[in-house]
């Protein structure tokens, strides 16, 4: 992969870094790093996008709570931020969300071009998963993301390819089959992420980060209040008088 001699020189991929590399943009070096291949100017402006366009400053985020709360307690910020993103890796809306989705529209589109049917590859992938990886949304089964990648994508000529049809498809499918399940920005972007050449693990590596540019923001706004404010109630502290607990059925 590469080498740094300190006095004389640093080696990435096989390049010096400072002579052969040294004009190179860092998401460019980035993608490179993790895949050895480069890429288009086309396809690194969709996939800079593909970060821009999930680049939510909200503390209430799952991934941004961790950040914020960081600053509140007053931790630094690195810390803050490696745990946010840690825990972004979280399987249902995450980094394994996206690794499962594009796993699925790989090896769905090799199935197609086989013979299979898509509601034969749907039927096993439920089998397999208990879902379909990148459709649905817990607060709004819409996605306000999609349509800016989309639009992007079109005037990038990257928005037909071979899995983004497939993802749209397969959408369409589950409507149809009465699930009301819509794709998601996770399906979306790991659709983009196939049509890329990028195989399920240089995806994951590269997603990595897509949430950061949200992050810093959070972590700051909470080291400028108050400490400790941020969440301050705990759960015994809030009031109920609604509808008494009730029991699950099973």
């Amino acid at each position: 992969m590469g080498a740094a001699y300190p006095g004389d020189r640093a080696v990435f991929r096989g390049h010096d870094l400072h002579t052969d590399l040294k004009d190179i943009d860092w998401l460019d070096l980035y993608v490179f790093g993790i895949t050895g291949r480069r890429y288009t100017a086309a396809q690194l402006r969709l996939m800079n996008a593909l970060w821009v366009f999930t680049s939510y400053p909200d503390p209430r985020i799952w991934n941004n709570r961790v950040a914020a709360l960081a600053g509140s307690a007053r931790s630094t910020g690195n810390l803050g931020v490696a745990a946010a993103l840690a825990v972004s890796e979280a399987h249902i809306y995450g980094r394994g969300n996206e690794v499962q989705a594009i796993s699925f529209y790989l090896s769905t589109c090799k199935r197609l071009a086989a013979g299979a049917t898509l509601a034969d590859c749907v039927k096993d992938e439920m089998a397999a998963h208990g879902r379909i990886a990148g459709y649905g949304r817990p607060i709004v089964n819409a996605d306000e993301r999609n349509a800016p990648a989309m639009a992007l994508a079109e005037t990038l000529g990257l928005a037909s390819g071979p899995h983004v049809s497939l993802a749209h498809d397969l959408e369409r499918f589950l409507l149809a089959e009465g699930r009301n399940l819509k794709l998601n920005y996770g399906g979306l972007v790991s659709a983009f992420g196939a049509d890329l050449g990028l195989s399920p693990r240089e995806f994951y590596l590269f997603m990595f980060p897509s949430f950061l540019a949200g992050m810093q923001p959070c972590y700051i706004e909470a080291v400028e209040r108050t400490e400790g404010t941020l969440f301050p109630l705990s759960c015994d502290e809030v009031q109920y008088d609604g509808q008494e607990r009730r029991r699950w059925r099973s």
